[in-house]
């Protein structure tokens, strides 16, 4: 396993990222238990979840799973840097949503009792709330660090402007501010070159993709469909028709150059400019150690353009539209 820096902070992640929303919906605990332990065998050390991810509201049903898997102990919570999330809905009630002071504190004391941890080492804003102001959130954030409860601070889902925002108001309280960013990320979406990437890069914070198949869509899909091993959903099932030639000219370079399509889309994201790790979200051992095999994959020149044939991206802003 490849390891990094996240973002300019003194941290050390895997460049494959674990991600663990299936944990729980489509994978029984006891299998994800296993697929977190072959994970360490790869030296997969970075885990990211969030605390409405199970999808029962309030119950953070991948949390708990996680939790229990450290509670086995074998220096399982020694070795992980675990990224959890605040912001959706974990009840009915006015404040158990978004990023009040409030939220902040008790959805942070709700994570580290299902995760059975003292200490969460990056916090996530899974999404932006524009109305709650900057500094009654980097004021919550900078109290959970000085508890201990806390080490970094994430967001996921950001625009360029917000993370600029949130870093200016930080960088004026003399606080850390943010040390990473999720954000949507593959061949086929691409928006973020625009202003997410660059402003990313300027502030020093890693980017960490999520849906780096977009879905499965990147995966292989017509050579599964063509062998009727899987039935399409969800972003794959969208956008197949659409996009069937430039899937048909991926996948016909995959076989040219000898490596599956799922793994030269990660090494393609692996190949950009601050990028940190995407994340992998196996539903079986295979899926796992097939997507290791990416970082064994460095993709040349001449690959690489003809990537950007098929899926066009973005010069940054404003020369992507302006003179």
């Amino acid at each position: 396993m490849k390891h990094t820096h996240l973002g300019r902070s003194g941290l050390i992640v895997s460049r494959l990222v674990l991600g663990t929303m299936n944990f729980g919906p489509q994978t029984e605990e006891r299998d994800a238990h296993t697929i977190m332990d072959r994970a360490l065998e790869h030296e997969i050390n970075f885990f990211d979840t969030a605390n409405v991810y199970g999808w029962k509201q309030g119950e953070g049903v991948t949390e708990q799973i996680i939790g229990r898997w450290f509670a086995q102990g074998g220096g399982r919570r020694e070795k992980v840097v675990v990224a959890t999330k605040l912001y959706g809905s974990m009840s009915d009630w006015p404040n158990d949503t978004f990023l009040s002071a409030r939220n902040i504190r008790l959805a942070c004391e709700g994570s580290l009792r299902r995760l059975q941890t003292d200490f969460i080492d990056v916090y996530q804003m899974h999404h932006v709330d524009r109305r709650t102001p900057w500094d009654e959130i980097w004021e919550a954030m900078e109290t959970l660090r000085a508890q201990g409860k806390i080490l970094y601070v994430g967001s996921s889902n950001f625009a360029g402007w917000d993370i600029a925002a949130a870093q200016e108001a930080a960088r004026a309280r003399h606080f850390f501010g943010l040390v990473s960013e999720q954000s949507l990320y593959n061949l086929t979406e691409r928006a973020i070159e625009l202003e997410v990437l660059p402003t990313a890069r300027h502030y020093g914070i890693g980017v960490i993709p999520w849906s780096p198949l977009h879905g499965g869509l990147l995966g292989g899909v017509l050579r599964k469909e063509a062998q009727g091993v899987r039935r399409q959903q969800g972003r794959a099932k969208d956008q197949l028709e659409a996009k069937r030639e430039q899937i048909q000219a991926y996948e016909d370079l995959c076989d040219d150059i000898g490596h599956a399509p799922g793994q030269v889309a990660l090494a393609w994201l692996l190949a950009q400019d601050g990028i940190t790790g995407p994340i992998v979200g196996p539903r079986t051992l295979e899926q796992l150690d097939d997507a290791v095999g990416a970082l064994d994959i460095n993709l040349d020149d001449k690959t690489l353009t003809r990537l950007d044939e098929i899926f066009p991206g973005h010069k940054p802003a404003p020369e992507d539209y302006a003179w």
